[in-house]
């Protein structure tokens, strides 16, 4: 396959790191009183190259929309025509996560990467295909079309960040993307399907059987090519995922965060990082996922989510739910004052180190 190559991922500034890390041990609280804020504090300084930190002035959902070939397996509660009438709904506000993006106060982006039906020119510009092949018998994508939809998150990611993004949010939407999602993570991390299956959109047992046997059925085609991102997308992924892992790696490459959501997001973080070694450490995981496979992903990721709430809807909606705990976070390392500026008294003792504080 044609290589995909991407250019060095810068780091996080060590500087700002260093910086917020002291401006931490300054402010008028105990440190460490703040918990994984202040460890959040000093992520977004690291990620804005600079401290005090800035409020985020345009954080953007993007959410990767597609349909999969596997729906026709029955592993959906729902018919595979939701997917567009979905993609409508996301469009016209009524979906959770417009509400979830209004109460965080983020702008909503609606991608067609694979949708089997026409959408909206504006959202349709990066559109692959319709749809992709059933895993377990075929191939989900071509080689030209995975590269086609790696590119096209790499496009999207730079529109945005040109466009003034300074924190990405990202979600998916397709009927039984949850089936391919559990491929992948089981063929990334080598979890068995009976423990990477969970119920997606409320499969009744029945389902969960076919959905099972979906996934055993794909691994037996995945695992074999499963240390090659590019091939693992073309056998047992879909262009959503491919373009959800250019999209990541790209973020990365342009020095913007991103807020991971549940588990197909995660598993593009996975293949992000294998073709774009680094680019993690500008990721957060926004939320833990019922899914059960999202607990290996986060896992192999590093990454420790912000709230753990039981959902497994998509959209973005648990990286958004998190999202005002970020926020927090920067503006309490920007904001508060300082014991000086306050004229507050301070320690006695030595504070304890952040966890991963270096001291000069």
């Amino acid at each position: 396959m044609r290589d995909v190559e991407f250019p060095e991922v810068p780091r996080p500034d060590e500087q700002a790191r260093r910086q917020a890390v002291a401006r931490q041990e300054s402010l008028t609280k105990p440190v460490g009183s703040l918990g994984r804020l202040e460890e959040l504090g000093v992520w977004i300084a690291a990620c804005q190259g600079t401290c005090p930190t800035r409020p985020f002035a345009r954080p953007r959902l993007v959410v990767f929309a597609a349909d999969h070939g596997v729906a026709a397996n029955g592993v959906s509660a729902y018919p595979p025509e939701v997917t567009a009438q979905m993609v409508t709904n996301l469009l016209t506000g009524g979906a959770a996560a417009n509400v979830a993006a209004a109460n965080a106060g983020v702008g909503v982006r609606v991608a067609d990467i694979a949708v089997d039906a026409d959408t909206p020119g504006p959202i349709a510009g990066h559109k692959v295909r319709r749809g992709s092949g059933v895993i377990g018998r075929e191939d989900a994508l071509t080689e030209a079309e995975v590269v086609a939809a790696v590119q096209a998150g790499r496009t999207i990611a730079d529109e945005e960040v040109d466009g003034g993004a300074d924190l990405l949010v990202v979600g998916d939407m397709g009927i039984a993307n949850t089936t391919v999602a559990a491929t992948l993570a089981a063929a990334l991390t080598g979890i068995e399907p009976v423990a990477a299956v969970g119920r997606g959109s409320g499969v009744d047992d029945r389902g969960w059987m076919r959905k099972t046997t979906s996934i055993r059925d794909a691994l037996r085609r995945g695992r074999p090519v499963a240390h090659d991102p590019l091939n693992l997308l073309r056998v047992s992924g879909g262009a959503d995922v491919a373009a959800l892992t250019g999209f990541l790696a790209q973020a990365a490459v342009r020095r913007t965060p991103v807020v991971l959501d549940g588990l197909l997001t995660g598993v593009a973080a996975l293949l992000a990082e294998d073709l774009a070694p680094g680019a993690a450490r500008w990721w957060v995981a926004g939320h833990r996922s019922a899914e059960p496979a999202h607990d290996a992903v986060l896992r192999q990721l590093g990454k420790e989510p912000l709230v753990d709430l039981g959902l497994r809807l998509g959209e973005g909606t648990g990286a958004l739910a998190a999202l005002p705990l970020l926020t927090l976070a920067g503006r309490a390392l920007g904001e508060m004052a300082t014991y000086e500026e306050a004229g507050v008294s301070g320690p006695v003792i030595a504070p304890p180190p952040l966890p991963g504080a270096v001291r000069d």
